[in-house]
């Protein structure tokens, strides 16, 4: 497991929380705009930060700290994860996993020890031919589908999120996610940004105009209550 990144103090990584961020390397997937290219990539070969430099900053400031996230790449899929999960919850703050729903087995292992606060997942688009597309990856869906059923009836603090990359998610997408997801906590609708993305090609792609994405989470509304969109 390699620490890529380190965020010691966020107010906007986990909603309502004061918290430090950890980035571990290596994904599964190549999302095009992925804002996390290098630790994706070059997992093998990017600079690394010492874990116990990371666990010595979370226990000397867990006065202010209220929880730790722990995202990337994908954290699940380092054979470590359960082990650093259990140093950090050790230092008596909370843990919110970022995910993108390819390991629902390591994810209900880690939320059945109790090692898990909250969750966040990535729906990157409608589940159906356009998904691999958006993943950069081919994805088995019903990998995908049991992540979302196993969260939403985890009793875990949650919610979906999807990135609205105008060549990848469109209303009709929006829709079958929230479809999808129905009976979820939250669903948040992020604007995309093109200042550094996995496909360098996406960096000329303008983003949504807001008006677009606030029709979009009226779309979402039909299906979950709690709907908001970030980034704008």
């Amino acid at each position: 497991m390699k620490i890529a990144g380190f965020i010691k103090t966020t107010l906007l990584d986990w909603d309502g929380m004061v918290a430090c961020t950890v980035y571990l390397a290596g994904c599964g997937l190549r999302c095009p705009y992925c804002h996390n290219r290098e630790m994706v990539l070059n997992a093998d070969t990017v600079d690394g930060i010492d874990e116990k430099d990371v666990l010595a900053y979370i226990e000397e400031n867990s006065d202010f700290i209220d929880g730790v996230v722990v995202s990337g790449g994908e954290p699940l899929m380092n054979e470590d994860i359960e082990k650093f999960l259990k140093k950090i919850k050790a230092l008596n703050v909370k843990v919110k996993i970022d995910t993108n729903g390819l390991f629902p087995e390591v994810l209900d292992d880690l939320i059945g020890a109790g090692l898990v606060d909250m969750v966040a997942m990535d729906v990157k688009s409608s589940l159906n031919e356009r998904y691999n597309a958006a993943s950069g990856a081919i994805v088995d869906l019903d990998i995908i589908r049991k992540s979302i059923e196993l969260i939403i009836g985890s009793g875990v603090d949650h919610e979906f999120r999807t990135t609205a990359v105008p060549i990848y998610v469109k209303d009709d997408d929006i829709k079958n996610i929230s479809m999808n997801i129905k009976g979820a906590k939250r669903y948040r609708i992020h604007q995309f940004r093109n200042k550094v993305t996995m496909d360098d090609a996406l960096s000329v792609l303008n983003p949504y105009p807001e008006s677009k994405l606030i029709n979009m989470a009226e779309i979402a509304k039909e299906y979950i209550k709690d709907v908001k969109i970030r980034g704008i």
